[in-house]
């Protein structure tokens, strides 16, 4: 494993793509789930004005942050809840610590959060001696498998029915051999019943928080953070400071847009408001910047942090379906995870933001308009100009600069490209040549089209 986290996106997709067969069903399955996710948005007539509208409120949220932020905390105080602020994944950790430490509870109950995963919350609890278990059935399964989510939505999509299988044999006693998905799921069901009956604390992410009201809104399909939240004594929560809506009119907004992009439903089968704690419970919200200020202040980054975390970028990348989550090292995958990760630390996730071919669907899908590939080749920019790319890169980087830049060595180096691939092709078709790997380099044309231009052009 520490090897593994040594290696960057191309390494570890070279690692996914040794299974060919499982490269395969990885891409048709995420390419399944964008053909639901047309089928969703092209059902209602007012989508594009959706996206729009959608667009425009987070607009207006990352341009008033601060003012929403103190008001959704007043409104939070006045209902009952807790408000704790963290600047960072440290902070965030040790106020989650805290809380069950002053309550002295040692077990948790833990719905899906892509925050908490951000700041390997679970890693840290266990370290200090707090019992940790993931009651969303994919989050459970990577858990129990001691891998992070490949996916946003999809946590454990890089697995086979029959790993799974082999998962639930050696850590839920099931036969060996089973794989049918009716039977392990109601071995999880049976199992986290258990859990949820007697652990006292739990934790939830947030989708969405209201500045108006105060209160915070949880999305599932299984249920599970409500079984959690109401069964326990103290509720704790966890959002990036980027989750506010201003008014609780908006969120019919986003309640349309998000499952229909993440997984081709009309709604999730929850969307649970917790606004206040029942009586005798606890419950704690932590608001965690982590970053997200450093974003803001990027002009051509912060709309980055519009995003819903619908995963819709990638289910339709080509580069993620065929690389798999786990090449991106980071919490957050996919194209929308290669233009956060820099903000976090430009020096590791430097390979992120070339993990893509620019071809703008991440684009065109994202519910809230965020120009990802956009900011994707900025960041390349920024990358390269802050020397954070590999010697080779950078090299390469500046060879194209000093061809691309001046017209006669731009066309130099053409005629000298068409003459070696037709009379020494072994000079760029060999092991070298990382696009050979899996490509013939392509017949040397007979001319540029420059050339070809100026010998059919006969207008005067």
């Amino acid at each position: 494993m520490d090897k593994l986290n040594t290696l960057k996106h191309s390494e570890l997709s070279d690692l996914f793509n040794k299974d060919e067969e499982r490269v395969n069903w990885h891409d048709d399955t995420l390419w399944w789930i964008r053909a639901k996710r047309d089928k969703a948005a092209h059902g209602i007539s007012e989508w594009e004005l959706l996206r729009e509208t959608a667009s425009q409120i987070k607009n207006n949220v990352l341009s008033n942050l601060y003012n929403y932020l103190i008001e959704f905390e007043s409104k939070a105080q006045a209902n009952g809840i807790k408000v704790h602020w963290a600047a960072n994944a440290e902070e965030h950790n040790k106020i989650v610590l805290s809380l069950l430490q002053s309550k002295g509870i040692n077990q948790m109950v833990k719905s899906k959060s892509m925050l908490t995963e951000e700041c390997h919350l679970n890693q840290y609890l266990e370290d200090n001696g707090i019992d940790v278990i993931d009651s969303d059935l994919g989050e459970r399964i990577v858990q129990l498998a001691k891998e992070p989510p490949s996916h946003i939505v999809l946590p454990c999509i890089h697995k086979k029915k029959e790993e799974i299988g082999q998962i639930f044999h050696e850590n839920l006693g099931t036969e060996a051999g089973v794989s049918d998905p009716q039977i392990l799921t109601e071995t999880a069901r049976i199992h986290l019943r258990e859990t949820f009956l007697t652990r006292k604390s739990a934790l939830t992410g947030v989708n969405f928080a209201i500045a108006e009201t105060g209160e915070f809104v949880v999305c599932t399909n299984e249920g599970n953070a409500d079984m959690g939240a109401h069964l326990a004594d103290i509720h704790i929560a966890c959002m990036g400071i980027e989750k506010i809506i201003p008014k609780k009119k908006h969120l019919s907004v986003f309640l349309r847009l998000l499952t229909r992009s993440a997984t081709g439903q009309p709604i999730t089968t929850y969307s649970s408001h917790f606004k206040k704690p029942r009586k005798g419970q606890e419950m704690h919200i932590v608001l965690v910047d982590n970053g997200r200020s450093i974003q803001l202040g990027r002009e051509d980054f912060r709309n980055s942090l519009k995003c819903i975390r619908c995963g819709a970028c990638m289910n339709t990348c080509p580069v993620y379906r065929r690389s798999g989550g786990h090449s991106y090292h980071n919490a957050i995958a996919g194209p929308i995870g290669a233009i956060l990760a820099p903000n976090l630390d430009m020096k590791e996730y430097a390979d992120l933001p070339f993990a893509s071919t620019l071809c703008g669907s991440c684009t065109n899908v994202c519910p809230v308009k965020i120009d990802i590939h956009d900011q994707l080749y900025k960041w390349r920019q920024v990358i390269v100009k802050e020397g954070n790319t590999t010697v080779a890169k950078t090299i390469a980087m500046k060879v194209m600069d000093f061809t691309l830049s001046s017209p006669t060595r731009f066309k130099l180096a053409g005629k000298i490209g068409r003459w070696t691939l037709k009379h020494a092709p072994f000079t760029v078709n060999n092991q070298f040549n990382l696009w050979f790997k899996n490509r013939e380099m392509p017949e040397a044309p007979k001319e540029s089209f420059s050339e070809w231009y100026k010998r059919n052009n006969t207008e005067k």
